[in-house]
């Protein structure tokens, strides 16, 4: 077997065992998570206030699907390293430094969009859509129902709020500029309502709550650019 091959080989290597250490990571944390589940229950469910599982299964389910989001949460710090020591074997000094810095402002801000996404966009989205409640129409949410809300919007919020980074490289690389993007705004607005669309619940008040931040996120990239190309 050539040099070349051998090294391919290796890299392939290096690459499960960092892959099969981020899903221990992930494992462990679950299990630790798990064990604060009702706690975290609590927590969440406090703009809803009281609520009821319809199924069997539902509640015992949902605190695995908490467990496996609190999991993959804790071990982001962790899988982030372990993606920067895989990329950074082939990179310059210079870039290694990016790309631990990528890795570290990709959890802030991520951490950053999924507390906005619950401390402002949940409890609004939430008393929109229960003012449609009456003498006749109580509301009864379920606890598998709300969690997921929860976790959707919070976890979407976590990755809109990566777009100042994503853009960033992609200036970085030459990819765009910001010419380019200050171009084709009017066409990012179109993309980005669709996307929180696609995102939020099919209601137009959640949908405007995400893009609105997004919006705001593009203009941000758009300076950022212009930072980064000097």
């Amino acid at each position: 077997m050539s040099e070349t091959n051998l090294t391919f080989t290796e890299h392939l290597e290096e690459l499960r065992q960092r892959i099969i250490r981020s899903l221990v990571f992930v494992i462990i944390a679950s299990i630790l998570t798990y064990a604060f589940t009702d706690k975290i229950l609590i927590f969440l469910s406090k703009p809803a206030g009281r609520l009821v599982f319809i199924a069997p299964a539902e509640a015992f389910i949902t605190r695995i699907k908490l467990a496996l989001f609190g999991g993959l949460y804790l071990s982001l710090p962790l899988i982030l390293y372990e993606v920067w020591g895989f990329v950074s074997s082939g990179l310059e000094r210079t870039e290694r430094k990016y790309a631990l810095l990528f890795s570290v402002f990709s959890f802030i801000l991520f951490t950053a969009g999924t507390l906005l996404g619950y401390f402002v966009i949940v409890p609004i989205g939430l008393n929109f859509l229960l003012s449609f409640s009456s003498e006749y129409l109580q509301p009864m949410i379920s606890v598998g129902r709300y969690t997921s809300f929860v976790m959707s919007l919070s976890f979407a919020f976590g990755l809109v709020f990566q777009l100042p980074l994503a853009i960033l490289f992609l200036t970085k690389t030459g990819i765009v500029t910001p010419e380019f993007l200050s171009r084709n705004r009017k066409y990012t607005i179109v993309i980005i309502f669709i996307a929180a669309a696609v995102f939020t619940p099919p209601d137009v008040i959640t949908q405007c709550l995400m893009a609105i931040p997004l919006l705001a996120l593009y203009e941000i990239s758009i300076f950022l650019s212009r930072i980064a190309r000097k």
